[in-house]
């Protein structure tokens, strides 16, 4: 077990992107706490998304203060296309994210059944809600065009480089 891999907050893209975008449109810095309040969120909720936005290296969080790094700004500024392509690139340098595409690559056809990786993720990270970290990774390996998974055949596998392109 490797215990620098560090489990991905159960928040959507979509969400850590709406927050980058709200602290880009309050000058690209705000309190976390005043965030809460204005989006009349659970704070818990709040910091998932906050969590998720620094691991993609959208956002810095010094103190309590949610800032908007260069490379917010940048992904913020792209087309979808070139979005997705930018965070498929900072989701695949996750580490948890990099494990599996290993574990992928490695497999017979590139890849797995769910459970198996289901599997992998509770002996990697035993305290986290195994199904609850599959569907993040699932659904942020998608969005960032870094895996795919088949609900009709309960497979993840990796995807082609040609279509990561």
């Amino acid at each position: 077990m490797d215990s620098a891999l560090e489990p991905l907050p159960d928040t959507p893209i979509s969400m850590m992107l709406g927050l980058a975008e709200l602290i880009a449109d309050r000058g690209g810095r705000e309190d976390v706490y005043r965030l809460a309040r204005d989006l009349q969120m659970p704070f818990a909720k709040l910091l998932l998304a906050i969590r998720g936005a620094e691991m993609l290296g959208l956002i810095e969080t010094p103190g309590a203060d949610a800032v908007l790094t260069a490379l917010g700004k940048k992904a913020l500024a792209l087309p979808m296309s070139q979005k997705k392509a930018l965070l498929g690139g900072q989701i695949g340098k996750l580490r948890i994210v990099e494990h599996v595409l290993g574990l992928l690559a490695r497999a017979p056809g590139h890849s797995l059944d769910a459970e198996v990786v289901t599997e992998e993720l509770t002996m990697l990270l035993p305290f986290e809600p195994p199904r609850a970290l599959f569907h993040t990774l699932v659904t942020w390996g998608r969005y960032g065009e870094v895996l795919g998974y088949s609900r009709d055949t309960g497979r993840v596998y990796l995807l082609e480089p040609a279509a990561q392109a």
